[in-house]
């Protein structure tokens, strides 16, 4: 086991290394720290839930991404950060120079990767065209948080397979949601 813990933390290393040594610098800080902007709090994602409550046809797929965002802040940022407490890169690799302050001391799993890839896993779950092109920003702000050296692969990659299952978490949580919402209105006869 120690072997294998020891391949992993080399191979995130060596990434982050190479990330930071051969692609960092100028107008691509600029662009990178934007998108990754994007991802705080969950703001892109907000937004783009908040639109689909207003129309009938996409209010499940609102209302399930806006039930990822939570389940992904309970999951990683309550539950998981503060289980496995993993140093962010840059405070393991004093070489590894993180391009902004990340806002917490721990990195697994990447919260800005959790979030995104739930809620494009819930929108994808009801709209699959739109769903599907939901992954390119969250992959874009995933890849960002690598970027700026605030998280390992393994952290996004830990990201990534929780989000997608908060994602369908959330849209089966949606469905009995509504549907018991329904079935309790027409007993009602309202």
């Amino acid at each position: 086991m120690d072997i294998l813990l020891d391949i992993m933390h080399t191979f995130d290393y060596d990434i982050l290394l190479h990330l930071s040594q051969s692609m960092r610098g100028g107008v691509s800080d600029t662009v990178w720290t934007m998108i990754t902007w994007l991802g705080n709090y969950g703001a892109l994602w907000i937004a783009i839930a908040v639109a689909l409550l207003f129309f009938h046809k996409t209010r499940r797929a609102g209302i399930a991404m806006l039930v990822s965002l939570l389940l992904s802040v309970l999951v990683g940022n309550v539950l998981i950060k503060h289980w496995i407490m993993r140093p962010r890169p840059f405070v393991t690799h004093p070489d590894l120079i993180a391009l902004f302050d990340p806002g917490d001391q721990w990195s697994f799993p990447s919260a800005h990767t959790l979030s995104s890839f739930a809620a494009a896993t819930a929108l994808c779950y009801y709209h699959r065209l739109p769903g599907a092109a939901a992954y390119i920003p969250a992959a874009l702000i995933a890849f960002s948080r690598l970027y700026a050296c605030v998280h390992y692969p393994t952290d996004i990659l830990g990201g990534v397979v929780i989000g997608i299952l908060c994602g369908l978490l959330a849209a089966w949580l949606t469905d009995r949601m509504i549907d018991r919402t329904h079935t309790i209105r027409l007993r009602k006869g309202a």
